[in-house]
């Protein structure tokens, strides 16, 4: 079984790209993040054209996930329960599933935009309540996995050159902190390989050459249950998909299981 996640920076602008990977990459399962479209605007019938039911959380503006599968489709969830509230309403940022034999979530962690910004403090509590409501299942018996786009690289191992992100979002004490709280509920970080360079980075700014130039972060990532962790086969970063006109700023995170 082959599970991906991949932050597409609006489905609508990445159609083409999106169902020619998924025919190329024979996908079973894609989590999707940064979708940028409303539930009608969502390309349903042509996924289910080819061969994929849909869960979407979306309302338009910058956000919304997804979730695609061939494999079935059941016990949907929409939406981070008991998830705080930003500016009155709780942003389109997670959707999750049961997928065959596994469970998944597809989420799409707060920016955080400045430390000092209300949107961190609100990424802080978004990271905690998807922290309690995982945690059933991050401790139960079936394969189970939260991917997305989380907005934080781990370690320093995982931004290109961390001195330049010194008292900036996505590598500070507190959100890595949120992230290992994530973990200890039974969660560990499956590690893709790179297909270049020795870092496996899922996102490139499109500023500044940063992709020809390796100038990547590794944001997107794969948080699985042991069940799903003994589970995986391979795991890589498809850098390929990042190429030539019209990609998104992210690649997609490829994991492969035998279950």
């Amino acid at each position: 079984m082959r599970i991906a996640t991949w932050n597409v920076n609006s489905i609508t602008a990445r159609l083409p790209r999106l169902l020619a990977w998924l025919e190329s990459s024979g996908t079973d399962v894609l989590c999707l993040q940064e979708t940028k479209c409303t539930l009608e605007q969502f390309p349903a019938e042509a996924l289910r054209e080819a061969g994929y039911e849909s869960a979407v959380n979306a309302t338009g503006r910058w956000n919304g996930v997804a979730l695609l599968s061939r494999v079935g489709l059941t016990d949907v969830v929409t939406g981070l329960p008991d998830g705080p509230e930003y500016e009155g309403v709780q942003e389109p940022r997670a959707v999750s599933a049961a997928c065959g034999p596994v469970r998944v979530w597809s989420v799409y962690v707060p920016n955080g935009r400045e430390v000092a910004h209300d949107h961190y403090a609100y990424k802080l509590r978004w990271l905690e309540a998807l922290r309690k409501a995982v945690a059933a299942d991050a401790a139960g018996p079936v394969p189970f996995a939260v991917l997305g786009d989380f907005n934080i690289a781990p370690t320093d191992d995982d931004v290109w050159d961390p001195s330049l992100f010194e008292g900036a979002t996505h590598v500070t004490p507190a959100e890595r902190d949120a992230l290992a709280a994530l973990r200890a509920g039974g969660l560990s970080d499956v590690v893709p390989r790179p297909l270049k360079y020795d870092h496996p980075y899922t996102y490139w700014d499109y500023r500044q050459l940063g992709f020809p130039k390796n100038r990547g972060m590794r944001i997107d990532l794969v948080y699985g249950n042991a069940p799903f962790a003994a589970a995986v086969q391979d795991s890589y970063v498809d850098r390929e998909e990042r190429k030539g006109k019209g990609a998104s700023d992210h690649a997609p995170v490829v994991v492969d299981l035998d279950v």
